[in-house]
């Protein structure tokens, strides 16, 4: 057996990999095992998975196939593997990354230690600032379901020249999926939700960072979302129509040709940002589609008929907005943030008019927040008319402060504060 394929399966690297996968929860894979079952599952058969994978004899189950709405329409097909794959899948992944990490690219962001999506904004704002300002935005049509395996194979094979851990990662592309009951092969994709997956596809991808470098072209590229800066349209042009030609030739994969386009910054929507130009200077801010998934999302979690206690209720709001604006915090979004709070804190009043329920409880409170009779009185009257009575003085009375000693982040303070 190859010292490489040792190397993965090794008690270190293996806990380290069950560790993770564990931590990170996740659904189950078609056999049902889910990542609090899976350890006495490996205490009983691990002796015996171990030896299948060091005869090559070992078979991944299918993966079970979910359909992700996508926020513009359509679906994203979903792989699921079996919590066991998922660790062996870590495992392989966890000794080939720092093997192929120093032949990616500096302009490679996507499924790399250490590296993010705002630091690929930040240098795609270097090349804006720079006067590359026509973008040329390449859409690979769903990728993950798409790849060569044969290719990818080759370029697996030139860098760690393996057979054994090769046959392995071969047989995890092979393992066909379940979608609906019914078991699909797969001659063609790589699971998108398999550990291993991230890690292929930045390999298969690499191959257009080295042709985009070759050209000395600016580019950069996060998983499959690719853009390049150039200085004119005719320019910009001209690398659409090669750089596709090269795509489709040379690596097997399909351009979606409605989608991939020349466009300018100011319209081009980049993993989640949009950019503005102040001062003559390029920046980049939440694009307007990020905003209205976030308020939808803060809308359905201050929905009055959602039967949830206030404390869980601040806990999930509480998590979306961290979540939210650590994500876009380099962005300039202030004054967005102030109206998102304003509606936010108008929902959460009428959540708490709705738990109040009754005409008593609800002059109750509102006295012993302060407010005189006559104004705890003319709220009451408006009874379940929820958006009328949110705009009388009695319900701000459950001011912003109130709020926040009840739990709720503010926003605005988060971004500027947290």
């Amino acid at each position: 057996m190859s010292k490489l394929l040792e190397e993965i399966l090794s008690r270190n690297n293996m806990m380290q990999a069950y560790k993770r996968v564990v931590a990170n929860k996740g659904a189950s894979g078609v056999d049902g095992i889910t990542t609090d079952e899976v350890k006495g599952y490996l205490i009983e058969n691990w002796e015996t998975i171990r030896e299948q994978i060091r005869n090559r004899k070992y078979k991944p189950m299918p993966v079970r196939r979910v359909e992700i709405p996508k926020p513009n329409g359509g679906t994203r097909n979903l792989g699921i593997p079996s919590v066991v794959d998922r660790i062996i899948e870590q495992a392989i992944a966890q000794v080939l990354t720092p093997i192929v990490e120093p032949l990616f690219s500096d302009h490679s962001y996507g499924f790399r230690p250490k590296r993010r999506a705002q630091q690929a904004i930040t240098e795609l704002l270097e090349y804006l600032n720079d006067g590359y300002e026509y973008i040329v935005d390449i859409d690979l049509e769903k990728f993950f379901d798409n790849v060569p395996q044969d290719k990818l194979m080759y370029l697996v094979h030139g860098i760690i020249d393996d057979g054994d851990t090769e046959s392995l990662i071969h047989k995890y592309l092979k393992a066909g999926v379940m979608a609906q009951g019914k078991y699909e092969a797969t001659e063609k994709g790589t699971p998108q939700g398999g550990n291993l997956s991230p890690l292929l596809s930045n390999i298969m991808l690499n191959e257009l960072d080295k042709e985009l470098e070759a050209r000395g072209l600016h580019f950069v590229r996060y998983a499959d979302d690719c853009v390049i800066a150039v200085g004119s349209s005719a320019a910009a042009s001209r690398v659409m129509h090669t750089v596709t030609k090269w795509i489709e030739k040379k690596l097997g994969l399909k351009v979606n040709a409605t989608k991939t386009r020349v466009t300018r910054p100011m319209r081009l929507k980049y993993l989640g940002f949009g950019f503005y130009k102040n001062s003559d200077k390029w920046q980049a801010r939440p694009h307007g589609d990020s905003i209205k998934r976030f308020e939808r999302k803060l809308k359905k979690l201050t929905s009055r008929s959602w039967s949830i206690s206030m404390d869980e209720r601040i806990e999930k709001l509480n998590q979306v907005i961290r979540g939210w604006i650590n994500y876009y915090r380099m962005g300039s979004m202030r004054n967005t943030l102030i109206r998102i709070d304003k509606h936010l804190r108008n929902r959460m009043r009428i959540v708490i008019w709705k738990q109040w329920k009754k005409s008593t409880k609800r002059y109750w409170g509102l006295r012993k927040l302060g407010a005189p009779e006559w104004m705890a009185r003319q709220s009451v009257a408006f009874d379940n008319h929820y958006q009328a009575v949110v705009k009388t003085t009695g319900l701000h009375l459950i001011s912003k402060e109130i709020l926040a000693r009840r739990g709720l982040l503010s926003c605005v303070d988060y971004y500027l504060l947290g």
